[in-house]
């Protein structure tokens, strides 16, 4: 697998086609803006702090990498307990990156925790106002969501600023941040010859078909957190997608059964399940339910299109995907098409 220094360093050819495409149409109200090579994009600490300024002036060198202008929040620095100061700093640095019209789009630094505190903090009579797209996963979950709640325009679920870029996720974004494509996200072909690395990458399909609606979504834990809150969009005929880590399988089911019990399963027009890393209780000898059993029991039963083992999570190469925006996802081939650009 490419590191970050030699994903970023294959970045430059692309930069060519990319000035070709320059003669982009008008731009929608209702869409952000696609991405050019010398833009100015913010970085924000919405959620845990980052490992001090080493870590920001690598992230500045990742983003200087993919050909944009790195524009530090002011409160990037800031410390608050275990979150990257204060709600109020965090959630200004949100504000004032919306707010301030040299910055075409927004990446986050890091994950971690804080995020569904500033929701109520964020001035969306602005954000609503200056579209532009959202980049990051994890805990910026609560912000994709409450951004396809809030407003009308997509935003992106991709590594986060501080992660690692490689040619998966890098490529996947740069077509829908910078071309403005349309594209179809099959699993990769990771290892040939490896069938390790193939079992990994490869997808189940939990229930046969094709499914269309808006795709939403994120971390599992994130979302199931903000239930019974006025931040979440309305899943009706929407295509979920899940990821996590970390987290044993009872926590899983517990947090599977919320969301079944709210109605949102039901609602539901498909399912695509992600990577869950690291879902283990490590007890030896474990006899109860294995995640994928969990899966079975909750998406089987809806009799709608669902898939699991799709490369969206806390992995490496995981897809950038489009949250808020109408796609196609097939599950017996394990494919999500995008139906509509989110930038122009």
């Amino acid at each position: 697998m490419r590191d970050r220094r030699s994903t970023i360093g294959g970045m430059a050819g692309l930069f060519a086609a990319l000035m070709l495409a320059d003669s982009a149409p008008a731009r929608a109200l209702s869409k952000p803006p696609r991405l050019r090579p010398g833009d100015v994009v913010g970085l924000i600490e919405p959620a845990s702090f980052s490992d001090g300024p080493d870590q920001i002036e690598l992230v500045k060198h990742t983003i200087a990498g993919m050909g944009l202008v790195p524009k530090v929040g002011a409160h990037v620095s800031a410390r608050y307990g275990y979150l990257a100061g204060t709600d109020e700093q965090r959630a200004s640095d949100i504000n004032a990156m919306f707010a301030d019209d040299e910055v075409r789009a927004i990446f986050a630094v890091r994950g971690g925790w804080g995020c569904a505190r500033l929701l109520p903090l964020l001035d969306w009579k602005v954000i609503r106002a200056n579209p532009k797209l959202l980049i990051g996963s994890s805990d910026i979950t609560a912000l994709h969501l409450a951004i396809a709640a809030r407003t009308d325009f997509a935003s992106i679920h991709a590594p986060n600023a501080a992660s690692r870029w490689q040619a998966i996720s890098w490529e996947s974004f740069w077509r829908l941040a910078f071309a403005g494509d349309t594209p179809t996200f099959d699993q990769p072909d990771m290892a040939a010859g490896d069938p390790t690395m193939q079992d990994r990458w490869r997808t189940t399909t939990i229930h046969p078909g094709k499914a269309t609606g808006r795709l939403l979504g994120g971390n599992l834990s994130v979302l199931s957190a903000l239930v019974g809150t006025p931040w979440l969009p309305d899943f009706d005929g929407a295509i979920l997608f899940l990821e996590d880590v970390g987290e044993a399988e009872y926590r899983i089911d517990r947090m599977l059964s919320q969301l079944a019990l709210a109605g949102i399963l039901e609602k539901l027009a498909g399912v695509i399940f992600g990577q869950c890393a690291r879902c283990t209780n490590g007890i030896p000898d474990y006899t109860g339910f294995t995640v994928p059993q969990l899966l079975d029991q909750y998406f089987s039963p809806l009799g709608i299109p669902a898939l699991r083992g799709a490369n969206i999570g806390h992995v490496a190469n995981q897809f950038s995907l489009p949250v808020g925006a109408r796609v196609e996802m097939d599950a017996d081939t394990g494919t999500i098409r995008v139906l509509d650009a989110v930038a122009v």
